[in-house]
Formats: structure tokens, sequence, C-alpha cells
């Protein structure tokens, strides 16, 4: 995985986690934090501050974001990269689901990775 991918990946899963409140308290700081020090890296990139900010996933969220991580070099972080790992180990200890899917789906279009998808799509 890329930095961009663990990053996002950590976000999605802080986004979701956290069962007990023990493990949610852990869950929320670690997320947090990751986030405050993405924002430091996504200064004057008002678009990406808004996609890492937002309560809920909207079309095309990812996308900014992930741009915004890129451009800025917060992919290569090692502060950011190191909270990322952290918080999906939080989320997933031991990474039982971390190899569920290894899949390179960069070329493809209109693929879907994972349980319980719906998808539509429209080729032009």
């Amino acid at each position: 995985m890329t930095g961009v991918e663990i990053i996002i990946a950590a976000l999605v899963a802080g986004a979701t986690a956290g069962s007990t409140d023990v493990a949610k308290s852990m869950i929320t700081d670690t997320f947090t934090g990751l986030k405050d020090v993405l924002r430091s890296h996504l200064a004057g990139r008002r678009e990406a501050q808004e996609a890492l900010d937002a309560s809920e996933t909207k079309p095309g969220r990812w996308a900014v974001l992930r741009g915004g991580l890129t451009a800025s070099g917060a992919d290569n972080d090692l502060q950011a990269l190191a909270a990322a790992r952290r918080l999906l180990e939080l989320v997933d200890p031991g990474g039982a689901r971390a190899g569920k899917y290894d899949v390179d789906a960069s070329q493809a279009k209109g693929v879907q990775i994972g349980d319980y998808n719906t998808q539509t799509n429209t080729f032009n």
C-alpha cells in the first residue's frame, strides 16, 4: 500500500470503528490525532480540508482528499503514517481483516472490492 492508501484506509476505519467504550475512546483519540496531523499539511487546500472534516462520505470525497494528501506530501510524513498505522492496528488488532482482499484494480473500471456491495455503472 502507498502512504496515501494507508492514510485513507485509517481514516475510513477510524470513522466507523469502536465497539466498547475503551476501544472507542482509544480509536477516537488516535483518529483525532491523525486528522490534526493531516490538517497541518492541508493548510490552504480548502476542498481537501473540507473532505477531511466531512461527517459523511460523499461522492468524490476520497478523491479530493487523496489528491490533497499527495500534493501536500502528507503521504510521506512519518508522523502521519505512524498515526495511520496505529489507528489501523487499533481497529483491526493483528490485521485479521488486512489481508482479506489483495487486489490491484488501478486500471479497472466498474469494479467493487468488498462485501455486500451494490453498484450501478454507466460507461460512455
